[in-house]
């Protein structure tokens, strides 16, 4: 590539690269995973860029290779098994209770707001890939509906019946996980009695 077809790449490619990596660290919900596509994805918008039409609209370029990588990666990912670091989940084992109690208040918050945070992520994991991408770059990324789908290749129609469905995908799996934590009991049993 040119020097100057390079520069122009760095201009108007690069300054997408916090809001990529946002997006896809969503998709993944795993900042390794979220890297390794942003950086498949820099590399194929890179080596594509004489593809790119000058004028046209790149952020939703390389939110289409994004999702492309993505959607690549997620089914090789289907294919291989799951690891979990035991170091990370080791304090809900219930093998020592006591740190947990013993836990400095601040320490406990950062503990429970984690807990909370790993639940919509869970929950946002658990959409279908197609809902998820339209939540997020609807919701988490504020994307016009006619932008959202000409990235995922979709009429408005079907970005909007996704949205709508994932959305409430989302909100039933996070009002599930509100009551396992005991959050919203007291609504659902009637209240406090006054």
């Amino acid at each position: 590539m040119d020097p100057a077809r390079a520069a122009e790449f760095e201009a108007v490619a690069l300054v997408h690269l916090d809001a990529l990596y946002k997006t896809a660290h969503r998709l993944t919900g795993s900042r390794e995973a979220a890297e390794e596509v942003v950086q498949e994805t820099y590399l194929r918008a890179f080596r594509f860029f004489h593809q790119f039409e000058r004028g046209t609209n790149c952020r939703a370029w390389l939110y289409k290779i994004l999702r492309n990588t993505f959607a690549s990666r997620y089914a090789k990912a289907k294919r291989d098994p799951a690891t979990v670091d035991l170091d990370e989940v080791a304090p809900f084992l219930g093998e020592d209770d006591e740190a947990l109690l013993e836990m400095p208040t601040a320490t406990y918050q950062e503990l429970l707001d984690r807990v909370l945070e790993d639940d919509v992520r869970a929950a946002l994991m658990d959409l279908p890939e197609a809902y998820r991408m339209v939540v997020i770059l609807a919701d988490m990324e504020s994307l016009p509906y006619r932008e959202i789908a000409d990235i995922v290749g979709v009429p408005i129609g079907t970005v909007m019946s996704r949205l709508f469905r994932g959305r409430r995908a989302l909100r039933g799996q996070l009002v599930e996980a509100a009551r396992r934590h005991g959050i919203g009991r007291s609504a659902q049993s009637g209240g406090t009695g006054r």
